[in-house]
């Protein structure tokens, strides 16, 4: 590797520290964390297969790009870290990275809402626009104990498919982006759908659900497939960038 390409790898892995420690930092500033627990992890390019992922025991508010951990496809860390890193938490990450070419990041939570549909027989409903994106394109995953066992990562794999998140059932959530700011976006709006449906069923009224082909189109919709007379192509990267200077604004030590 030349200079340049070294200066130029140092240059990339800084700026996806970055976006990856402004990623832990929303999920914080939007109350999706369980204490030191759950992970996101990001890969790394080249061919050693490194991740990055959060320092196990700090809260998702003190993680930064410099404090990061470098680690392994097993979850063992690669560089000199003062911090510990927990491995089995990385068995459901290591599984999907591996499996899927475009799953750059993985976003895992367990918030009150997403755990409470995890929890429903039926799953996520389309009872909002917000559902409707993940209409068909979510998988599910039984429950199996918690995940330490290196057994269960096929049917992890082959439960998610090429969706892009899955239903932890009986546990929680996760999301898949070929960026971290692509992941959390559609955790950002997977766990408002899921607030929406336990919020809608308290009501105690009868739900209306769109027809299925309704539904359908506005997933096409959101996904940017359909036939309509408007596009709103720079939807993500418009929110994206209000997340950044959002982060600015309240938590700006994130890219130490």
């Amino acid at each position: 590797m030349t200079d340049v390409q070294t200066a130029d790898a140092v240059d990339e892995e800084t700026r996806l520290r970055r976006e990856l420690a402004a990623v832990y930092r929303l999920v914080a500033h939007f109350r999706m964390t369980d204490l030191i627990f759950t992970h996101i992890s990001l890969r790394l390019p080249g061919p050693d297969h490194h991740f990055l992922i959060n320092p196990y025991g700090l809260l998702f508010e003190e993680i930064t790009a410099s404090n990061l951990v470098k680690i392994d496809l097993a979850g063992n860390p690669v560089e000199p870290t003062p911090y510990p890193v927990n491995p089995a938490g990385f068995v459901i990450h290591s599984a999907i990275h591996a499996a899927r070419e475009d799953a750059h990041c993985v976003l895992h939570t367990h918030t009150r809402a997403g755990c409470a549909v995890a929890a429903q027989r039926d799953g996520l409903l389309p009872l909002n626009q917000m559902s409707m994106e993940f209409y068909n394109r979510v998988g599910y995953h039984d429950y199996e104990g918690v995940a330490l066992n290196l057994d269960e990562q096929k049917r992890l794999v082959d439960d998610i498919g090429d969706h892009p998140a899955l239903i932890l059932r009986n546990h929680g959530l996760l999301t898949v982006g070929e960026s971290a700011a692509q992941a959390f976006l559609r955790m950002y709006y997977l766990e408002k759908a899921c607030e929406i449906q336990v919020t809608a069923q308290a009501g105690g009224g009868p739900l209306t659900v769109p027809s299925p082909e309704t539904c359908e189109y506005t997933a096409r919709q959101l996904a940017g497939e359909a036939d309509a007379d408007f596009q709103d192509d720079g939807a993500y990267e418009l929110a994206w960038a209000a997340m950044l200077r959002l982060l600015d604004r309240v938590a700006p030590d994130h890219r130490d």
